[in-house]
């Protein structure tokens, strides 16, 4: 017999062992254990020799390196999202909280929209798309925007993406670099600032007065720019002021950026139908010489009621698009190809989204032109008349440093924010949060009962309150 282990495979037919030789004395009879007995001997040795040997080389204790990349830390989350979710949260607890802090219409996207989608899981059309989106859906966004914005694109000038919002920081991340200047007029859309620190580029703030209308000094432009900047972004009509750009100003702006090279533009224009008259839309890539210098952002969420649908669309000259789709690729890839049918048959409806969308903008400037009226009866209150898309950004700065017994010190937008939904019940977005800290933004995409209640409990809070200062 071999000096080594002798292992005996058991069988079914005898009881099951293993033989097991001693190191210390070949020459002795094999002792015969049982298996079972055997194995678990033979895994506690194992178990204890892995355990020596982890805790020999690893220090158990040693903390995880939980840092982040330094580009995230910079962010700010967005408050918009933060007080939508907080004013949710209450009324899952029974709260009546009056939620009037997200860009959300409060229509049902139009019945036709809604069953091209049905029909395209219905017919099979729910597998990938091509990353820049279906080609059917790319024709019909070049043929709307000869249509209804002068300008001239071919569908591989065309990137579908989920969401407009993805369109915007896509095309920031692939024209910006490392130290470039990102300019953005405040008030801003929430994410603007924050998309430029993504890319690593520095956001330039340019404010504007309410007296103004919130609408870019072309001098304050003028004087900013320098070797570094790279990137303009007009948002037009505007969130959160619903200002829109006259077509004047903007062709004084055209004339600035025509003088610098490196200078492009984005242009945000996803709430262009949702215009009141005499007010009018302008594209800023219609502008002499701006098309090549110009990307436009648009999509399908606000105008038709499709927020939820999550689709949007980038247009640009083919190289910078071409840039944009590589992030698009390694990224989400193409839209949902459910949305993509149902966005083609949004711009089935007609011209400006047909009667579908004049519905809603003129229940939108119905409630317009109630919240201004109300809020223009208060005192100390400043106003700036929207012209378009469905926010109101007054100024309540007259009454920053009342106190209220029981809540303490209202000091700047967002202890008025927290005060009127403390008191009032009423959930609004700060006006720090668009770069303005005099103001608060009213989403009025809620029906004019609700605006109505929210008045009134708004007042009812604000009667605690006296302007401190003369107005």
């Amino acid at each position: 017999m071999e000096s080594s282990l002798f292992v005996r495979r058991p069988s079914f037919s005898s009881p099951s062992f293993i033989p097991l030789r001693s190191h210390q004395n070949l020459d002795s009879t094999p002792k015969i254990l049982p298996f079972s007995k055997a194995c678990s001997r033979k895994r506690l040795l194992l178990s204890t020799q892995l355990r020596a040997m982890l805790e020999s080389s690893v220090d158990l204790t040693t903390p995880v390196d939980a840092s982040v990349n330094p580009r995230v830390s910079s962010l700010k989350p967005s408050k918009t999202m933060a007080i939508t979710d907080h004013a949710t949260a209450l009324v899952q607890a029974g709260v009546p909280v009056i939620r009037l802090a997200a860009g959300e219409p409060d229509f049902d996207t139009p019945a036709a929209i809604a069953e091209a989608g049905i029909n395209a899981i219905r017919e099979g059309h729910t597998r990938y798309t091509p990353n820049a989106g279906t080609l059917e859906l790319r024709k019909a966004i070049c043929h709307k925007l000869e249509e209804e914005n002068g300008l001239s694109y071919s569908p591989d000038q065309i990137l579908v993406s989920n969401g407009a919002k993805q369109s915007i920081m896509q095309a920031v991340l692939a024209v910006c670099s490392p130290g470039d200047e990102v300019l953005i007029p405040a008030p801003y859309w929430v994410s603007y600032p924050e998309m430029a620190r993504l890319a690593d580029a520095d956001p330039v703030i340019l404010p504007t007065n309410i007296s103004d209308n919130f609408l870019l000094n072309p001098d304050l432009l003028a004087s900013k720019i320098n070797e570094n900047s790279r990137l303009l972004i007009l948002c037009s009509p505007s969130n959160p002021t619903g200002s829109v750009y006259p077509r004047k100003l903007l062709e004084e702006i055209a004339d600035i950026v025509r003088k610098h090279p490196r200078l492009l533009v984005l242009s945000d224009e996803m709430y262009e139908h949702i215009i009141y008259p005499p007010a009018k839309h302008t594209s800023f890539a219609s502008l002499p010489g701006m098309w090549e210098r110009t990307l436009t952002v648009n999509g399908f969420s606000k105008a038709f009621a499709m927020t939820g649908w999550r689709l949007g669309y980038l247009a640009c000259p083919k190289h910078f698009l071409a840039a944009c789709g590589k992030i698009q690729s390694q990224s989400t890839s193409g839209a949902s190809s459910i949305s993509q049918k149902a966005g083609l048959a949004a711009l089935g409806l007609g011209y400006a989204g047909g009667e579908a969308v004049s519905v809603m903008v003129r229940a939108f400037q119905e409630r317009r032109d109630f919240l201004v009226k109300s809020f223009g009866e208060l005192d100390g209150v400043k106003i700036s008349e929207p012209q378009g898309a469905f926010y109101l950004f007054i100024d309540f700065s007259s009454y920053y440093g009342s106190e209220v017994e029981g809540f303490g010190s209202i000091k700047d937008s967002e202890s008025l924010c927290r005060f009127l939904l403390d008191k009032g019940q009423v959930a609004l977005v700060p006006g720090d949060a668009f770069g303005d800290d005099k103001c608060v933004r009213i989403s009025y995409a809620a029906s004019l009962s609700t605006l109505q209640e929210a008045v009134k409990k708004i007042k009812e809070a604000m009667v605690l309150l006296k302007p401190p200062v003369a107005v």
